[in-house]
Formats: C-alpha cells, structure tokens, sequence
C-alpha cells in the first residue's frame, strides 16, 4: 500500500511548470481569461405575454392583460386542474408552444395536453414568468377578476404587498425550485442519450454477481476534497487553461470528448473557448456536481453530460474533434485511466485531424541522496521516545511513496526512459521494462538512498510534433523557439526541479538490509556512471494499481534489484 493519506488517491502531491518555470503561456491571472466573453451587466426582468409580444414587470399585470384582451385566464386553468409547480411549468410552456407554432389553444386545456415531459423544457430562454411563479396567488386563492388593473378593488394591492423579508425568503425558494426544474430537465434530455448510469447487464461468475474491483476508484472521487486539490493546484489548472483559452482556434465550431469530467471545469473551458458541442462523462457522483455547474454558468446548450464509463455509454455523436481529459496519476501510470482513453481515441476520435489534450507524456527517473529525509521518517522509528519501533519500517521499502523532495536530493543525471505519444501507443506500451543511465554528481555522492520517479505533460497543437522528443523536459521544450503557427507552448512537470504539485514525485527508498552498494559513496563515486532498467507492472491484486521494479548496477557489475509496489 501506498504511505496512509486523507484521500485515497490523488490527494497529495506532483509537481508541474507553473509561472516563469512551468506553462508555456505566461501564466497571468485567470481574470485575463473571462474578458471580452463575459457582461457582467444584469438585464431588467421583463414577463412577455403568453398570448402577444407585450411586455410586463410582474407576472399578475401580464396574466389581467391575457385574461380581459384574450379571455384566457391563467389563474382559473391553474385552479381547475390543480397544478403544482411543475404542473404550472407545463402549462406555461404548453401555452408558449402553440402560439410559437400558430396553432390556437384547446378551447379547454386538459391534463391530457401537459403529460409530455418536453413542456418541462422552457420554450424561452430564462423564462421571467416561470421565475415570478411565487409571486401569483396560492391555488384556491383569489381569481384574476380581483387582480390589479382588472377592475380589482385598490385594495387588494395592499393585501397581495408582503414584508420584504418574506419576500426575499420566497424568492431563495423559488430560485431553489427553478434551479432544481432546470437541472431535472438536462439530466433527462442527458438520459435521452443513453448514459448507462445502471447497465443492463451485471456480470456475473457461475450465476452470481461480480463486484467491480474499481469501483472504489469511482467512489472517491465522488466527494468535494479531492477536486478542490486537484483544481487549486495552479500547475495543473493553469495549463489546461492557457492551452484551451491559447488555442480559441482549433476548439472553435468543434465537437469535444471530455473523459473523467469532474466538477466539468475542462468542459466549461472548452464550451469558452467556442466549442460547439462538449460532451462531458464520468463515472463517478460528482457528475451531479458537474451538471449544476454548468447550469448555473449558463453553458447546459453546450454541454451534455453523461453518467458512466467511456467504455459503456453511448455517445451522441459518432465522431468527436478533440479528446480532454486530466487521467494521469502518480509516477504517470497509477489509477490505469489512460486505457479508457485510448479505447476513446481509437472509437470516436477523427483518425486524421482529431486531438488529443494532452498530446505528449515524458517519465524520468533519478538517483537521490537526502540523509536528513531518511533521518526524519526511517531512522526515526529505530528510537521513539526510547522504544525501538522498527516494525513499523515494514512498508516502508515495499511501497512507492508520493512525496516531494527538493532538488538538491538529485544525486545524479535524471534519465528519461519512456515517451509517450498519446496519438500513437497502445495498452500493450503501458506494461514495459526500460533501460535508464545516471552520470553520479562531479562532487560525489554521500549516499545513495533511493531513486525518484516523476512525469512530463506537452499539450501540442500538432499530432506529428518533431519538436517533442524523447529526452525533452517540460521547461526546455517551452522556452524553445516555436513557429508562429505552433502558438504558445504549453507543458508541465511534475518533478523536483519545477513547482510542487499534487502528484508529487515517486519516492523508491533503496531496503539497505537487502540491497548492496553498487558504488562507493563519497568523492570516490564523483562521475561514477550506474544503469540498469526500470519496469512498470500491473499489479496483481489491484485493479488500478502498479508495481516498479529496478535494477541498477554499474559496469564493473553488482547489479541490484528491488520492487516496490503503488497500490
């Protein structure tokens, strides 16, 4: 297992290119962003005619307006079929249906013409009257022949007036029952494309049914905490950000895929920066968080969202543009997400021009010498308070620990040992072995103590970029000079010489009661070379889970082996 941590995943640390060091784009505030998109200025609340183009300030004027130029009378069909909310909410779309259509009304409306769920969907936009439907009589109370401007005593006026204070709790309830009718109604238009919130079909082994070994992984990310970290790491964010809000051009009029949607913040970029149509899925709960996120940014005509895994829902369209997606876990490949993606790009990406965002992935590897670490958390338990705790070291040599060290913990040249074009590999590229190499420090080394593991993002505007090459870094690849046509570049790193983020790094702490030295430490070891290969393993008992295994030796031989497990 994976050292103890509030959340069981992504909780904790990684660390990517923020500011000067990190994006590509010079990272300024978010508030750049929202510019010329964006009126912050409010409209007055008009109520159109249900009948005519007429425009009132309140619901009651424009309802005596219907009734004594019309003769319809709102009130009394909402009396004499006892309607609810949601009632009235079809029977105000009902009415807006068929005089948008030309066609005349039922000489009497029955509750036969409002049992389709479609009058659910307001016919206008932001629809003032179903806004004002706390402000009408209760049913059962007065009829419009006693409301103002039809004839009404004055004061009645007075009667209908309430305290402010009654007025403004009125007005949060109503707010509260419109947002929830119009969240309904995406969630059901959603279902109409076949989200597979609860598949037909269970799995099964001799006649009973088998428990999905990841549905932990869903689960955890259902609750608020973890997408809070992951948000307000500003490495990852902002590079999302400055490629999407930087690229306004190629997301333009295009159709979008975003696999594991969270709170839908990529969606929401995404559907900013001009998109046309984003579809955004998740398996997890927080899809609900999602979807009343993009209502209340007022993006639900863009966005749709999907309950579900990539691999099970339908989606509404056969071909999407680019594919979004945030999958990475520690040391890059932990949680196995990366697998739906390529089953996404391989179904629905276009072949020829469609995107992947993130592009490209580099994962590195270096030797790490940090006595006072190995003090403060393994020596540590040999004397506690006077007691000798080193059962508590069990786990300590077994478990790849995510953690952050600093960069004057590198003892050694890092050493990239697998690229990854993300338009390009396979499943089968994810379990590998890989040769890696480290020129030990001019100085020497004091001890070697363990190696780091860490990753690499690119986001290009290109599929064939020659510019991203095997052994390129996130902050070497930014600074480069690219061609007008490239656009800004954008990339990220998640180790010990760029900014902390909550992927942290791969901590490997070498077990010196198994392992040997393979150099001699000091200034003996100044300029030492020690190599060896690195595999990462599906981890048997762990659905999304990986083990490493190093190797590492020098020349002169003595190669060394040990495993460490990330579950």
């Amino acid at each position: 297992m994976v050292a103890e941590r509030d959340l069981p995943l992504r909780n904790g640390g990684s660390a990517s290119l923020s500011g000067s060091d990190s994006s590509a784009s010079s990272a300024s505030g978010e508030g750049e962003w929202l510019d010329a998109d964006q009126d912050d200025e409010q409209e007055t609340v008009a109520v159109i005619s249900l009948l005519d183009d007429a425009v009132f300030p309140d619901a009651l004027s424009m309802i005596a307006h219907c009734k004594d130029k019309f003769g319809f009378d709102f009130l009394a069909v909402r009396e004499r079929l006892q309607l609810d909310f949601h009632g009235t909410v079809k029977l105000i779309n009902f009415v807006r249906q068929r005089v948008h259509e030309g066609a005349e009304l039922p000489a009497e409306i029955t509750p036969a013409d409002l049992e389709d769920d479609r009058y659910l969907k307001p016919v206008l936009d932001d629809d003032a009257l179903i806004l004002c439907l706390d402000d009408l009589p209760e049913t059962g109370a007065a009829s419009t022949s006693e409301l103002p401007g039809s004839g009404a005593d004055a004061s009645l006026d007075v009667e209908l007036k309430k305290s402010a204070a009654e007025l403004q709790a009125e007005l949060e309830q109503l707010t509260k029952q419109f947002t929830n009718y119009r969240l309904a109604v995406q969630k059901t238009l959603d279902e109409r494309w076949q989200a597979n919130d609860e598949p037909d079909d269970v799995p099964s082994k001799n006649g009973k049914e088998v428990k999905d070994d990841s549905a932990y992984y869903f689960e955890s990310y259902a609750h608020n905490d973890i997408h809070e970290i992951m948000i307000k790491d500003a490495v990852r964010t902002d590079a999302y950000r400055d490629f999407i809000y930087g690229n306004k051009h190629l997301f333009a009029g295009k159709v979008v895929l975003d696999i594991g949607c969270g709170t839908g913040i990529l969606s929401m970029f995404c559907a900013r920066a001009g998109a046309k149509h984003v579809i955004a899925v998740d398996n997890s709960d927080i899809l609900n968080k999602a979807r009343e996120n993009i209502f209340n940014n007022n993006l639900s005509d863009v966005i749709t969202c999907l309950k579900g895994r990539i691999e099970d829902v339908v989606l509404p369209v056969t071909k999407v543009d680019i594919i979004v997606s945030e999958w990475m876990g520690y040391c890059l490949l932990y949680e196995a997400m990366l697998p739906s993606i390529l089953y996404a790009r391989d179904r629905y990406l276009e072949p020829v021009t469609g995107l992947l965002v993130p592009s490209h992935a580099n994962i590195w590897i270096a030797p790490v010498s940090d006595q006072e670490y190995v003090a403060d958390h393994i020596s540590w338990w040999r004397d506690v308070y006077g007691f000798d705790m080193k059962a508590m070291q069990q786990d300590i040599y077994t478990d790849a620990r995510p953690q952050v060290l600093p960069a004057q913990s590198i003892c050694g040249s890092p050493s990239a040992f697998r690229f990854l074009d993300l338009h390009t590999v396979r499943n089968e590229d994810l379990v590998f072995h890989a040769e890696w190499q480290t020129t030990l420090a001019a100085s020497g080394v004091d001890s070697l103590d363990g190696f780091l593991v860490w990753f690499d993002m690119f986001f290009s505007t290109m599929r064939d970029d020659p510019s991203i090459k095997p052994d390129s870094t996130a902050q070497e690849w930014v600074k480069a000079p690219a061609k007008p046509s490239e656009g800004e570049r954008v990339a990220f790193t998640t180790g010990p010489f760029g900014t902390e983020t909550h992927w942290r790094q791969g901590l490997l702490l070498l077990d010196t009661n198994k392992v040997k030295p393979v150099v001699e430490v000091g200034p003996a070891s100044a300029g030492k070379v020690v190599k060896g290969d690195i595999a990462f393993i599906t981890a048997d008992n762990h659905a999304r889970g990986v083990d490493l295994k190093v190797t590492w030796g020098t020349d002169e031989g003595n190669k060394q082996t040990q495993k460490w497990q990330l579950h």
